[in-house]
Formats: structure tokens, C-alpha cells, sequence
């Protein structure tokens, strides 16, 4: 149950809804509100699709590439960390939404890699390698995060409202905070098995 509360909080800082907040309102601001929240819908539904393949094709891939456990936990570690640091120093560059005003996006670039993106695909690597005899609790803990993640998108007008920009970056940088740790121990993890064969 720990594992699965664990890979919850991880999967939704990793797929950073606060942070995507500002992308996703810049993309759908010249749309109409009601077909706004059905654009919404469609790419977080098209992105759970995404990440529940990858999450069972996961550990095939692993044994195709005949990578061990610790080679996944020290480089998870490292991509995280890498994550965390660009969400505690932001930059304007990648900000470019690849979406022209008014056109309505499909796939790229709200599903992926917006939600699904790079890392949130390797992590599910990461946790259905480590836990194989827990991929149940791991769909679970998918779910749940991708619905908290939806609520926050959804929610979107309410939320920017009642933080501000300052507040949104503020909350931003304090998950990039708590990612930085779960990082490290992930990469610490990764290092005492090795060491420890």
C-alpha cells in the first residue's frame, strides 16, 4: 500500500499539472470554454491510454535491452533530478506550443508530452521493473494520479484565479522540491544495491 501512495505522488509530480497550467490555458485560451474541457478530456484520456501501454510493456522492454535493476534506478534517479531542477529554475524556453491561435490541438502537444511525456514514460519503466508482482496497484496508482492531474486541468480558470502567477510558480517549485528528494533517494537506492552484489 506504501508503493502504491509512493508511485501516486511520484506519477503526479512528474506529470506537473501546475506547471503545465499556464501551457494549457495559452493553447486553449482562443477556444470556446465547453469545447475547451472536452479538448481536455480527450488528450488526458488519450495520455492514460499512452501510459497504461507503456506501463505493461515496460518490463519487455527491459529484458529486450537486458537492463538490470540498479542500471533503472540510478538513471530514473538522474532523469528525475534533471526534471526537478528545470521545475525549481524554470526558463521561458520550451514554452513553444507548436500550435497556431485558434487551431485546436490533438495529441501533440497536450497528451504527449504534456502529461505523457519522456519521463513520466520512463518512471512507469522504472516501477513495473521494481514492482512486477504489483502492476495492479501500479494501474491504480496511475489512475489516480492521471485524475488528480485532470482535476487540477479542469479546474484550470478556478486555480489561476485564486493563486496568481506568483502562486502557480510557487507550488511549481515546491514540487520540484519534493521531486529533488524522491530523486535522490531513488538514485541513492539504485547505488547501495549495486554495491551491494
Amino acid at each position: 500500500m506504501n508503493e502504491m501512495i509512493s508511485a501516486t505522488i511520484l506519477l503526479f509530480l512528474i506529470m506537473d499539472p501546475i506547471g503545465n497550467l499556464p501551457i494549457f490555458m495559452s493553447i486553449l485560451k482562443d477556444l470556446d470554454p465547453k469545447r475547451r474541457q472536452i479538448i481536455i478530456i480527450r488528450e488526458m484520456i488519450i495520455a492514460l491510454l499512452l501510459m497504461l501501454g507503456f506501463l505493461f510493456v515496460g518490463e519487455y522492454i527491459l529484458k529486450f535491452l537486458n537492463l538490470h535493476t540498479e542500471t533503472v534506478s540510478i538513471s530514473g534517479g538522474i532523469v528525475l533530478f534533471l526534471i526537478a531542477i528545470r521545475m525549481l529554475f524554470p526558463s521561458d524556453e520550451g514554452n513553444n506550443t507548436g500550435c497556431s491561435p485558434g487551431e485546436e490541438p490533438f495529441l501533440v502537444p497536450l497528451a504527449i508530452p504534456l502529461v505523457a511525456g519522456p519521463s513520466v514514460l520512463a518512471t512507469l519503466l522504472l516501477l513495473s521493473h521494481q514492482y512486477p508482482q504489483e502492476i495492479k496497484l501500479l494501474i491504480l496508482a496511475l489512475v489516480v494520479a492521471w485524475g488528480l492531474s485532470m482535476l487540477v486541468l479542469m479546474l484550470s480558470n478556478v486555480l489561476s484565479q485564486l493563486l496568481g502567477v506568483k502562486g502557480i510558480s510557487a507550488l511549481e517549485r515546491l514540487m520540484g522540491l519534493l521531486l529533488v528528494m524522491i530523486s535522490t533517494q531513488m538514485l541513492l537506492d539504485g547505488v547501495h544495491s549495486y554495491f551491494n552484489l
